[in-house]
């Protein structure tokens, strides 16, 4: 007998791990594999994987929500429907199995919008549908509808009550252990994972077209835990865990592309930028979002080697917030991007921006080293002067030169501008006032 847990959210870590448990099971000689469930839900994708694995299962698979506490909200009410033998614990519940991720919920449920009382009746049954139940719009309908669809079949697999499955996707209903047995929601209820093996002996399941008894008392189990892969898993699917992985890559390769040869920002931002892809990859991303996403990241990669004086860096940092706003696309509190986290990074970004800014106005500012614009400025000495022309000596080199007549030689100049190879001087002001006269 193998044994598994699944604690929390239902999302792509759990699915390889079912998979994995699933597959193991082939290659041993066991007569069940036990799911130890415990789920506020998670993302529909990753639920119909795991309950299309336990349709096409090898073995029987029995899902038992436990311990005393524990509850199969959502997705998980779904995967215990799925299972060959559905079982609680006392003090369990199940149910809620409205996918608002998807569609929303329908009218009138707790924290949706109340109706404008002072809209008169006739607006009132204008807006409202015939059936109280029904989705109010478009694609809540078809979302709910489909939802409906699938626990209901899976109800009819296994002969399970179809009516409640339905009224906990319209309706999110829930049940507690007992309520759920009365009803014929589940199979059993066992106090512990023995009392189970001993309650599942000798009953018959359904494996596709055929039906076995199960032989489960007194057999050793075996623990299967998550592999090393899937905890990593597990870590990289959190949408948190991915954005910073995406931030540190592209921060590590503008470092590297402003600082060539670093060769230590670009390994690790290439590292990271991957892990990071790989990680949303596993996740429902909106494409709008993703895009924005990456037009912010890109204007802020151009302001970093384009300055614009913050301009492009502002939208960079805007079009970053609001796509990491709108990255995931779930309403599942585990799969999405803390507002915290966002405002970290765009704060984070913004820091980086300004001290980047600072260096560009510096840049600007600072005096020329090379080519002749670095020569406006510079003190000269005089050589020789006649009327308005002469030669001076500036930086280690003699220079024709125009200027006020009247200075005299070995008396200092400042350059003031360049046309051609001759200098435009003015008499220094340190030297006392400018020459008038002639000579």
């Amino acid at each position: 007998m193998l044994l598994t847990v699944l604690e929390g959210p239902i999302g792509p870590a759990t699915v390889h791990h079912v998979e994995r448990v699933l597959r193991y099971s082939k290659d041993q000689p066991t007569e069940a594999v036990v799911l130890k469930l415990n789920t506020p839900g998670g993302l529909a994708d990753a639920m119909r994987e795991i309950i299309s694995e336990i349709l096409v299962s090898p073995v029987p698979v029995i899902t038992y929500v436990a311990p005393p506490g524990a509850h199969a909200a959502s997705a998980g009410t779904y995967i215990l429907y799925a299972s060959h033998v559905a079982a609680m614990a006392p003090g369990t519940n199940l149910g809620a199995a409205t996918p608002v991720a998807i569609g929303g919920l329908p009218e009138g449920f707790p924290g949706q919008p109340p109706k404008d009382p002072e809209k008169d009746g006739e607006e009132a049954a204008e807006e409202t549908p015939a059936d109280p139940l029904a989705p109010k719009d478009a694609m809540t309908a078809k979302a709910t509808n489909d939802a409906v669809a699938l626990i209901r079949s899976l109800a009819e697999i296994h002969g399970r009550n179809a009516d409640w499955a339905e009224s906990a996707v319209r309706q999110a209903k829930s049940l507690s252990a007992v309520q759920a047995l009365e009803l014929d929601v589940i199979d059993l209820i066992a106090a512990d994972l023995d009392a189970l093996m001993r309650d599942v002996d000798g009953r018959s399941v359904v494996m596709g077209e055929t039906t076995e008894r199960l032989a489960t008392k007194g057999l050793p189990v075996e623990l299967v835990e998550m592999d090393v892969v899937t905890r990593i898993l597990s870590v990289l699917s959190n949408p948190n865990v991915a954005l910073v992985l995406m931030m540190m890559g592209i921060y590590g390769l503008i470092f590297e592309f402003w600082n060539p040869g670093a060769v230590v920002p670009g390994v690790v931002g290439a590292i990271c930028l991957t892990l990071g892809l790989y990680a949303l990859n596993q996740l429902p991303l909106n494409y709008a979002g993703l895009a924005l996403l990456g037009l912010g990241v890109a204007f802020m990669v151009a302001e970093a080697f384009s300055p614009s004086f913050g301009v492009l860096g502002v939208g960079g940092i805007v079009a970053f917030s609001i796509g990491a706003a709108m990255l995931v696309d779930t309403d599942v509190p585990a799969y999405r991007i803390s507002w915290w986290l966002i405002a970290t990074m765009a704060l984070l970004s913004a820091s980086v921006l300004a001290v980047l800014l600072g260096y560009t106005i510096r840049t600007y500012r600072r005096q020329p080293v090379s080519g002749s614009a670095r020569m406006l400025g510079a003190e000269a000495r005089v050589l020789d002067w006649s009327g308005g022309a002469g030669f001076v000596w500036v930086e280690g080199e003699r220079w024709q030169a125009q200027g006020p007549p009247g200075l005299q030689p070995g008396g200092n100049v400042r350059v003031r501008g360049i046309d051609g190879l001759t200098l435009i001087v003015e008499a220094d002001v340190r030297d006392g006032p400018e020459p008038t006269g002639g000579g």
